[in-house]
């Protein structure tokens, strides 16, 4: 391996003497770590960020061995790394903050293989903490009301607002899916949209009568638009400009009109995707059913559905039952 001539990534602390480099089997852990960040930047164009993430994450580790700056790479053993996660765990780090660092001291330590300053990844049995299952965010049938009665359809934009509103929760759309939508997409009469998702899969979504009032009063107000002869002609859904709308104004609209209703400002157009599914679930639909509604490949990405019913459930019951508690 060339020695690199240039600056150190790793930087010793105020006061404290950089060592000189040593031969191959004398080197500590930190001598290679330069080496590795070097790798990351030559080899696999990191960014500064993701240097000093890596940079960082070792450096802890090293200083968790509890022996100093001394520690050598064939010192590091399974049993050194499982000490070093259960103290992250009793530190009260998230899993996913663990699982980051392990991932980096996995690529550190397979650095060091390939370089042959250890001849095995004492990682690689070490198995990757679980990340926290979180419940998606939803809204309840009396907060959907509430935000859907919030614009004024007699205007443009509360007319778009309110189709928009219904149109996603009607359909369980990503918002993605739907200002990427064209105005032929759409079958008012057969009360059906077209849905291009992920990975370009195409699929018809129903809207409900309420989503066909609003689509309507929307298509109706865009036409009297003063302006409708410079509107963009393809376009389901415009800005105030008569362009297409972007999933981040949409989520400027959303956050406005959950601050009318007196809601929580950061629920994201996702809770209406959520809050699609999730009343599907408490109203007897079938998992199948909400699976293909959603456009989801994998019937497990949809059961996590299930947990947040099941939740709600045994809220109304705790609540409403007198012996629950």
């Amino acid at each position: 391996m060339n020695d690199r001539t240039q600056t150190r990534h790793y930087q010793p602390a105020e006061g404290e003497v950089a060592a000189p480099r040593q031969s191959r089997f004398g080197r500590t852990v930190l001598d290679w770590l330069d080496d590795f960040l070097g790798h990351l930047e030559t080899e696999r164009d990191a960014s500064e960020h993701t240097i000093r993430a890596y940079s960082s994450d070792v450096v802890e580790f090293v200083k968790a061995a509890g022996v100093g700056d001394t520690l050598k790479p064939a010192d590091i053993d399974h049993l050194m790394l499982r000490s070093y996660l259960a103290r992250l765990r009793d530190d009260g780090q998230s899993r996913s903050t663990i699982a980051r660092k392990l991932s980096t001291i996995r690529s550190f330590l397979r650095f060091l293989v390939r370089e042959e300053a250890i001849e095995e990844n004492p990682a690689a049995d070490v198995r990757t903490p679980r990340k926290e299952k979180h419940l998606p965010v939803t809204l309840d049938e009396n907060d959907i009301r509430h935000l859907l009665d919030q614009p004024d359809a007699r205007t443009f934009l509360g007319a778009r607002d309110r189709a928009i509103l219904e149109v996603l929760y009607s359909t369980g759309m990503r918002a993605g899916e739907l200002v990427d939508s064209n105005l032929d997409d759409l079958d008012l009469i057969g009360e059906v949209i077209r849905v291009r998702g992920k990975r370009k899969k195409e699929r018809l979504a129903h809207l409900g009568s309420y989503a066909v009032a609003a689509l309507n009063d929307y298509i109706d107000a865009r036409r009297r638009h003063p302006r409708a002869p410079r509107f963009d002609r393809r376009a389901l859904f415009l800005n105030r400009l008569g362009g297409r709308l972007t999933a981040r104004s949409v989520r400027r609209m959303l956050t406005r009109r959950l601050k009318q209703a007196g809601l929580d400002p950061r629920i994201s157009p996702h809770a209406l995707r959520h809050s699609f599914a999730t009343h599907l679930l408490d109203h007897g639909a079938d998992l199948r059913s909400v699976q293909e509604l959603l456009g989801h490949e994998s019937l497990q990405t949809t059961q996590v559905y299930t947990h947040v019913s099941a939740e709600r459930l045994k809220k109304i019951y705790d609540r409403a039952h007198p012996r629950a508690k």
